[in-house]
């Protein structure tokens, strides 16, 4: 029987989230409580690679995360970024999220229709003489280099913020019937937590094929899993997941 389901994301902002349907549907509670979380990188950190952001003409952003520590750590070397800076986003709502910390004009910012990068690369081409500057984090691969290296970009990557587990406090409850896993991380994070973690009658559900990978190879049953052609969402996989099982 499923009553409390710990979903490893913060919690959505908007009410009317599928997540809040399926809890009232199957009267279910369901804590919203990230297994991870990001920080900053510090200026003595970022320093040692040697990296000079003003030697840029434009800088690439694959989220907003990435946004919210490149003007973060701009501002504690106390850096400041030319009005004539261009940015490249990987989509409208990374490119919208900008008006944050500087002037949003459409001259200077380019954004994707997909939020893949190959979607981003022919405004990349098209701009050919700019020195792209790619804030990463710790945890990465090489894909981006090897995509703007095969189009000749100039470009530098720097990482500016890491991904930590997001520990449990001493005393915290853990009572749930199922748990909900998003990244490798995120499962690597419950193995710090809990290094005897019992799965036992536990179900455990994921979304992607690299998560669903890490939940495997640590030795844990996994229950469910999205997306899949039947569940395209982990919504619409939870909800038929908790369906089926507190039927029996």
């Amino acid at each position: 029987m499923i009553k409390k389901i710990l979903v490893s994301q913060p919690k959505p902002s908007s009410e009317k989230s599928p997540y809040y349907e399926i809890a009232s549907k199957y009267d279910v509670e369901l804590v919203f409580r990230p297994f991870i979380k990001v920080e900053g990188l510090s200026a003595k950190e970022f320093r040692q690679q040697k990296i000079s952001i003003l030697d840029h003409t434009a800088v690439v952003f694959t989220s907003r995360h990435a946004i919210d520590h490149f003007f973060q750590l701009c501002k504690e070397m106390r850096i400041t970024i030319p009005e004539d800076m261009k940015y490249f986003c990987i989509t409208e709502t990374v490119a919208l999220y900008i008006q944050k910390y500087v002037q949003y004009r459409k001259r200077k910012v380019f954004f994707g229709a997909t939020g893949k990068i190959n979607d981003l690369l022919p405004a990349m081409v098209k701009h050919k003489t700019e020195k792209y500057f790619v804030p990463l984090s710790d945890v990465h691969n090489d894909e981006l280099k090897e995509l703007f290296d095969s189009k000749k970009l100039q470009h530098t990557e720097g990482v500016m913020y890491r991904t930590v587990s997001n520990d449990f406090e001493e005393g915290e409850l853990f009572d749930y019937d199922m748990l909900i896993f998003f990244s490798p991380s995120g499962v690597q994070s419950l193995l710090k937590n809990f290094p005897d973690f019992k799965q036992d009658k536990i179900a455990i559900g994921c979304f992607g094929p690299t998560t669903a990978k890490a939940v495997k190879e640590a030795g844990l049953r996994l229950d469910m899993e999205a997306p899949s052609p039947q569940f395209p969402s982990i919504t619409a996989a939870l909800d038929a997941f908790i369906k089926e099982t507190n039927q029996k």
